[in-house]
């Protein structure tokens, strides 16, 4: 999935967006009362997990066939969009919290609370918020799915040859003012082009062979690749009440301070300028060997690991800040479109999916973490036996007060402009953090009047 999840900002304009697409949404009834319902998803790498499960609901129910459909993160919401306007969407397609906000004041997803109530069907099982995301008003518009939480990815061949103990990742600490013991081991891990790191009094900044660290800027409102980690655990909350809150604290000094080190950073020539960024992934250049460290979310392993990794690559938590340290968990879920005619199978789908009877058999691919408990284990333990040590996402998650629910509100593409643009202007140098956050949280509270 690469950065899929973490391009929500730029991605949620696609909402708004029309394009010319061929038909590819809700099939009819075919001969005999046989069904077959269009789902759509964005993953490649959970396609396979997926067909599997289609196989298995196909076997259980033989008078329902599921098409699966799977387009790239940047062309899939413009495509939806582009069907639902056609009054063409697939039965089912999967849901991401910053986007199911709009679907919903539109009336465009089905509350599934009705089928929930008749089918008794067992909420408690479920990483825990995870469930209550997809509520608004009473009306539930998805079942969980899967998992993420975000760690630290580094490279461990560069970091050893630099001296540092990879155990010493596992304790890292950060602060705005000095940056703790992160940007000290950025700052080791930064190596100029005569192979100097960033700690060497004769470092040159202008010439850099290996960044330290690969922040995320694409991020949107949210910053769950880096920045809202950081920010939060420096005291920072994004909302008075989170899911559907109406007031935002953009203007949070906690939030400017935390931009301003991140910006220190490109400062120091530890991290990239904004303007000279490459186009490509933080995980293709992190393989590439230009970075040494990034944060990432779990839905990202399998960039890191197996045949797709060109380094050797290892996890650590995030670091401790002055409020702990915190993690950003999100999830999916799965949407009936209303303009479905298959709603009643659709459901059966939806139940399926949200099952341990599929989320074990996306467990045993070990791509990304079933939102059930139980699979996560089994997801787990399918990781370790490929022999990749994850547990660091699982234990963030574990942590009743390390986690944090990222924002889900109203006018959510607009936020994601609004913020990301702010960010992006002080990082450029265009404005300061505190000023362009400043006015940034004024435009957004004031979609809200």
């Amino acid at each position: 999935m690469r950065t899929n999840r973490l391009r929500v900002g730029a991605a949620l304009l696609c909402l708004a967006a029309t394009t010319t697409l061929v038909s590819c949404g809700t099939s009819d009834d075919s001969a005999g009362g046989k069904t077959t319902l269009n789902y759509w998803l964005w993953d490649d790498k959970q396609l396979p997990a997926y067909q599997a499960c289609a196989t298995a609901f196909h076997k259980a129910n033989p008078d329902i066939t599921v098409k699966i459909t799977q387009t790239a993160w940047a062309q899939y919401w413009q495509n939806l969009t582009t069907q639902i306007t056609a009054g063409d969407a697939p039965d089912v397609w999967v849901d991401h919290a910053s986007y199911y906000p709009q679907f919903v004041s539109s009336n465009q997803i089905v509350d599934l609370q009705p089928y929930v109530d008749k089918d008794k069907v067992d909420l408690s099982g479920y990483q825990a918020g995870l469930a209550d995301t997809w509520v608004k008003d009473g009306k539930r518009y998805g079942l969980p799915k899967d998992w993420d939480t975000v760690a630290v990815v580094y490279n461990t061949t560069m970091l050893k040859a630099q001296g540092i103990d990879a155990a010493d990742l596992n304790d890292l600490t950060w602060n705005p003012t000095d940056g703790g013991t992160l940007e000290k081991v950025i700052a080791e891990s930064t190596i100029d082009t005569k192979g100097r790191n960033g700690l060497d009094p004769k470092f040159d900044k202008n010439n850099i062979k290996v960044y330290g660290f690969l922040p995320e800027w694409a991020d949107g409102s949210q910053g769950q690749n880096g920045w809202g980690d950081l920010a939060v655990s420096n005291g920072f909350s994004f909302l008075d009440k989170n899911p559907w809150g109406t007031h935002y604290n953009y203007d949070d000094p906690a939030l400017s301070d935390t931009i301003t080190w991140m910006k220190h950073l490109i400062d120091k020539g530890y991290s990239p300028r904004l303007d000279k960024k490459s186009t490509a992934a933080n995980s293709e250049l992190l393989n590439a060997g230009k970075g040494a460290i990034t944060f990432a979310g779990s839905y990202a392993i399998s960039s890191y690991t197996g045949d797709a990794a060109q380094q050797k690559f290892a996890f650590a938590p995030l670091p401790t800040g002055p409020e702990g340290r915190k993690s950003s968990i999100n999830g999916l879920s799965d949407a009936i479109w209303t303009g479905s005619p298959h709603k009643d199978q659709a459901w059966q789908w939806v139940k399926f999916m949200a099952s341990a009877g599929c989320q074990d058999i996306v467990a045993k691919s070990a791509v990304v973490f079933p939102a059930l408990k139980t699979s996560t284990q089994k997801a787990l333990a399918a990781h370790e036996a490929k022999g990749d040590d994850v547990k660091v996402f699982t234990e963030e998650a574990a942590d009743a007060n390390g986690t944090f629910l990222l924002p889900v509100t109203d006018h959510g593409s607009e936020i994601s402009t609004i913020v990301q643009d702010a960010i992006q202007s002080a990082v450029l140098g265009q404005d300061s953090p505190k000023n362009a956050l400043k006015k940034a949280n004024d435009k957004v509270n004031g979609l809200f009047k």
